[in-house]
């Protein structure tokens, strides 16, 4: 029997490496149509540029900063079939430039979703592969928001999209009355206000009155995770301060990790199968940092077939006792639809 109904993870979420062309540039060469993309530049200082089909092309925020939506029309110009449009915005596709696109399939732009108190404008669920993305509009007041993934999602990122404000973001084992935020590598912080001191259910997350997740009158989006079985985990480790560090069991053979010390004020971390193709991996990015791609042994970790370990010291993956929460994306699943089992590398 096969382990996951996913046999080919790139049919859901792909790492695409490119060099910009300065020029109108149409990718099509995903295996799906892409309804979330996150862009970075890797061989200049730039932000996390952040683009969906809910919101609409032309429309980015950035992961890196505090900024409301921006309109863009030389970034992603279009979404299409197998990719989307590039324009000749060096934020996305300057001449020369190095840069990654990490890629994830939705359902289009979605539907309106009246599950909770707080209609949604727009729901663009994928149950199979365990992501959502909903926008609403903020009432200022306690409510429910629905998000269509029929299962609690363990990871939610928030955005105000009209108002200069901090990215929330909601793991499951951090807890529901505490928050990270995406743009900044603080520690977490309590709040009540920002989820309503509330766990997400298989069909709404909750919000209370903070300006983040709930701005009355502003309008909001949310991305939403949930565990897949054999393609995708949201969960956490605790770190040992030893060399050999935590084994970290997913399911899966990891094609991209993006990670969070939720203890201390340390740099949110990405690592992938693309920029970081062989063992040990320790190439990163940081969602909250503008910094160039950048190899180090203190960002050191082993992609396995089951998971990935953690092989360094530093506090930003392995403080003693410090926990630190993560999403993973499959390269494969451990077994798949031939009932092969996945290799490490």
């Amino acid at each position: 029997m096969a382990y996951t109904t996913i046999s080919t993870s790139t049919n859901y979420f792909d790492t695409r490496l490119y060099t910009g062309t300065g020029a109108e540039n149409v990718v099509s060469d995903l295996g799906f149509n892409p309804d979330f993309v996150w862009f970075k530049k890797r061989s200049a200082t730039e932000h996390h540029f952040l683009y969906d089909q809910v919101r609409g092309a032309l429309k980015k925020i950035a992961s890196s900063n505090q900024n409301a939506e921006g309109t863009e029309t030389q970034t992603l110009k279009s979404f299409g079939s197998g990719g989307y449009t590039l324009g000749t915005s060096a934020e996305v596709n300057g001449s020369s430039v190095t840069y990654v696109a990490w890629n994830w399939k939705a359902n289009g732009q979605g539907s309106a979703n009246t599950d909770g108190s707080i209609n949604t404008t727009y729901t663009s669920v994928n149950t199979t592969a365990g992501i959502s993305i909903s926008k609403y509009t903020g009432t200022g007041a306690n409510g429910t928001v629905g998000h269509g993934l029929g299962v609690a999602p363990k990871l939610i990122m928030f955005k105000n999209l009209d108002t200069t404000t901090d990215w929330d973001v909601f793991f499951h084992d951090v807890g529901q009355g505490r928050r990270v935020h995406l743009n900044s590598s603080a520690a977490y912080n309590s709040s009540t206000a920002y989820m309503n001191d509330t766990y997400p259910t298989s069909s709404v997350f909750s919000v209370g009155a903070a300006s983040n997740t709930n701005k009355s009158s502003s309008p909001m989006i949310a991305y939403c995770f949930a565990d897949v079985t054999g393609y995708q985990r949201i969960g956490s480790w605790k770190g040992n301060s030893n060399a050999e560090g935590p084994m970290i069991y997913t399911g899966f053979k990891p094609a991209f990790v993006m990670s969070k010390n939720s203890n201390r004020n340390e740099n949110w971390l990405i690592h992938d199968n693309k920029r970081g193709p062989i063992n040990v991996n320790q190439t990163k990015l940081s969602p909250n940092d503008t910094s160039v791609d950048s190899t180090n042994s203190a960002f050191a970790m082993d992609f396995l077939s089951n998971g990935f370990k953690i092989r360094t010291t530093d506090t930003a993956l392995n403080q003693s006792n410090e926990i630190y929460a993560y999403l993973a994306i499959a390269e494969a699943p451990l077994v798949g639809s031939n009932n092969i089992i996945a290799t490490a590398r």
